[in-house]
């Protein structure tokens, strides 16, 4: 739960102070605007990441699995576009608080909340535990 809010507080902070440092990108309104921002970007992101998954999904099992030889390489080359977009989607569900034009801008604000992502993910604060003794 700390982890939740902790990444809900740096996105919405990234959306005040870092995100209209970037040329081609303006926030118009208060902390808790940003606030409401990171969760719509959360749910955005979550959004477009599974629309992507059932895609993948379908067109492996409609090419009998051809297709994962074009699959695996997109989405390891090309995981770094989800927050694009899902910042691209925010921007136009909310253009009151938040506008980007293009998608340069939209790409390197996009690996700034991947970056977020990254540093407050389970994995990298999942604690070491010590191999169990054999009896």
């Amino acid at each position: 739960m700390l982890r939740f809010l902790l990444k809900i507080v740096l996105t919405a902070l990234t959306f005040v102070y870092i995100l209209p440092m970037i040329p081609g990108i303006s926030f118009h309104g208060s902390f808790m605007a940003a606030l409401g921002l990171s969760v719509m970007f959360g749910i955005m992101l979550w959004v477009v990441e599974l629309v992507a998954m059932a895609i993948s999904a379908v067109w492996a099992v409609g090419t009998l699995g051809l297709a994962l030889l074009w699959i695996i390489p997109f989405w390891i080359l090309g995981f770094w576009i989800l927050p694009a977009v899902a910042l691209m989607l925010v921007a136009a569900v909310m253009p009151g608080y938040l506008s980007v034009t293009g998608w340069i801008p939209a790409i390197l604000a996009g690996l700034i909340m991947l970056a977020i992502g990254l540093f407050t993910s389970s994995s990298l604060w999942r604690g070491h535990r010590p191999p169990a003794e054999a009896v």
